[in-house]
């Protein structure tokens, strides 16, 4: 029996990873996560019991915990970051830190036939043309710090070869290791909790991929990575390039009476405004499982088990 392919991947606990780890165990993978619990999650317990599956807990820049790691995999999948404009304007020297130099480090490490598959940020795009959608030829022109260092990041994984990047629209979904700030999640959160969202520059778009169909993607790239590698690829729903006031009226659809208005109130940190072509990753086989609707009445249903009012009585 041939033996399994082993994956280390950083940052396995977090949003993408809580989802991605149980679904490469089930295809058969043997899966080793690193990561540092920033969150305290508890977001792996069910796959502790899995022989293929081991965990330490570390911080995905540091050498000496990394090296051995990266001896034993086949394939690295560097998820650890921080994730969001927001949070690494809060801590650059960790948004520098962690989410470029770190993969840095473990591409330093790597032989040239050790694998690398890549999520970054589609946000990289900053501001499309009207009507024009971005492929991956397209000029990256990331505005906040956020894009900077996925897109530097990027660069370092697909210029060292024998990699893949997957640019991934904004995710929605349940995950063991929730985020509501998410855009779907938040307003469809706002709806369920508030019945009313407030917009800011409401006409601006962007592209959407549910969690499951990132894992999906990764599956797909690790079965056909010869004929994908050295390569980026968007990864959305072709059908779901919204502008913030489309995805309301989508969420209205499955929550009655929930009001959203448009107010000159912010601004989007990253500025992302554009369309994506899903076409490249499309042309390879794949094809997203998960709606943008089922992906709402999914929020739905995981919205009632959550209540935010740490600080509240009730």
């Amino acid at each position: 029996m041939a033996a399994k392919t082993r994956i280390l991947m950083t940052g396995g606990a977090g949003y993408l990873g809580s989802t991605m780890t149980p679904a490469l165990l089930d295809a058969g993978y043997a899966v080793t996560v690193l990561d540092n619990f920033m969150f305290r999650q508890m977001t792996l317990a069910h796959v502790c019991v899995h022989p293929d599956f081991d965990i330490v807990r570390g911080d995905a820049r540091d050498e000496s915990v990394l090296k051995p790691l990266v001896a034993k995999a086949d394939v690295v999948i560097p998820l650890a970051a921080l994730v969001g404009a927001p949070l690494c304007n809060a801590d650059k020297i960790g948004a520098e830190t962690i989410n470029r130099e770190a993969v840095v480090t473990v591409l330093k490490m790597l032989s040239k036939d050790q694998r690398v598959l890549m999520p970054v940020t589609n946000s990289g795009y900053g501001v499309g043309e009207k009507g024009k959608e971005c492929t991956e030829e397209t000029p990256l022109r990331p505005i906040s710090l956020y894009g900077r260092t996925k897109v530097e990041a990027e660069e370092a994984v697909l210029s060292r070869g024998n990699s893949i990047s997957f640019r991934l629209a904004t995710v929605f979904g349940m995950s063991p290791r929730m985020r509501i700030d998410l855009l779907v999640n938040d307003f469809v959160h706002r709806a369920v909790t508030d019945r009313a969202v407030v917009l800011f520059e409401p006409h601006f778009k962007r592209n959407y991929v549910h969690v499951r169909d990132v894992a999906n993607a990764f599956l797909h790239g690790l079965s056909k990575f010869e004929s994908m590698k050295d390569r980026p690829y968007n990864v959305g729903l072709s059908d779901a390039n919204l502008s913030k006031f489309e995805l309301c009226e989508r969420i209205a659809k499955h929550v009655p009476g929930f009001v959203f208005m448009e107010a000159p109130i912010g601004e989007d940190p990253d500025k992302r405004d554009y369309i994506v072509s899903n076409a490249r990753i499309e042309a390879t086989g794949f094809k997203p499982k998960h709606s943008l609707d089922s992906g709402i009445a999914e929020l739905i249903k995981g919205f009632r088990m959550i209540r935010n009012s740490v600080y509240g009585n009730v």
